[in-house]
């Protein structure tokens, strides 16, 4: 697991499951994620990600290598990256951008075979979009119409 100033990121655990299901977020960022609530099951292929800050959920995300990447890249060992979010009342104290820096080295260590993560982030969504940018994503210049809209089509070469 990478650490950086008591952050962490881990795969899933049933420990976890009580705070991750009491995540909230403003109806706002609602539109763009999903809670990790509604990620009880899982497929083959796709694994939850938690962020801890301590040992406390601070956040989540999915990582995909399931035939879903295909809509968004055509390298056979890129995974997607959806769902990302942090708490609400997490938020604002620099827990996204420092999971999404701790990621290329997480995915390395525990995906060896992936050489990127793309993700699509919706159009009217600028903070995700300027968080991502931040941390090392490219605009790709692809487009993806998403269920609110266009979306942008981003990696990150690792």
């Amino acid at each position: 697991m990478e650490k950086t100033n008591y952050m962490e990121l881990c795969h899933f655990s049933i420990e976890h499951v009580d705070v991750l299901n009491s995540f909230e977020l403003p109806v706002e960022q609602e539109q763009f994620t999903a809670l990790p609530i509604n990620y009880q099951a899982v497929t083959d292929g796709q694994y939850r990600m938690v962020i801890l800050s301590g040992h406390e959920p601070v956040g989540f995300f999915l990582l995909h290598s399931t035939d879903r990447v295909k809509e968004y890249s055509n390298n056979p060992k890129a995974m997607l990256l959806t769902s990302f979010s942090i708490n609400h009342k997490n938020q604002g104290k620099g827990f996204a951008k420092q999971a999404m820096l701790l990621l290329n080295e997480f995915v390395k260590s525990e995906f060896p075979s992936c050489n990127e993560i793309v993700l699509a982030v919706n159009h009217k969504n600028i903070t995700a979009q300027q968080l991502y940018l931040k941390v090392g994503f490219q605009d790709t210049g692809e487009r993806k119409m998403g269920p609110i809209g266009e979306q942008f089509i981003m990696n990150l070469k690792l």
